[in-house]
């Protein structure tokens, strides 16, 4: 069984931070790509961020220059750094890793953009 443990979402106003943690724990032999998803209200899913094994990122072009991924392959954790926060990333975040056993989701974390 893994289990994805994520933290740091919040209220925070326009032009402020977040960091986000995802820690994932359980039957894990190898995670590939490590990763954070969002969902706003009424919207799909979409991929913000995700970071290979190597340490390579993709970013979702809208976020570029403001978002940050990372990720601890000893702690088997993905970070999200999140600045210059603007209403429209309000939204629940997930955390989503690719292993070798299958793909797994976190239960999301709201980010909330508002002052």
């Amino acid at each position: 069984q893994v289990r994805l443990v994520e933290s740091g979402g919040g209220l925070v106003q326009p032009g402020g931070s977040l960091r986000l943690s995802c820690a994932a724990s359980g039957s894990i032999f190898s995670i590939y790509n490590m990763g954070w998803y969002r969902q706003a209200p009424g919207k799909q899913r979409e991929l913000v961020a995700r970071v290979t094994r190597g340490g390579s990122p993709t970013y979702a072009d809208s976020l570029k220059g403001r978002f940050t991924v990372s990720r601890d392959n000893a702690k088997n954790t993905v970070y999200l750094q999140m600045n210059g926060l603007k209403p429209e990333d309000t939204a629940v975040y997930y955390c989503n890793i690719d292993t070798t056993g299958g793909s797994y989701w976190g239960q999301g974390t709201q980010v909330t953009v508002s002052s």
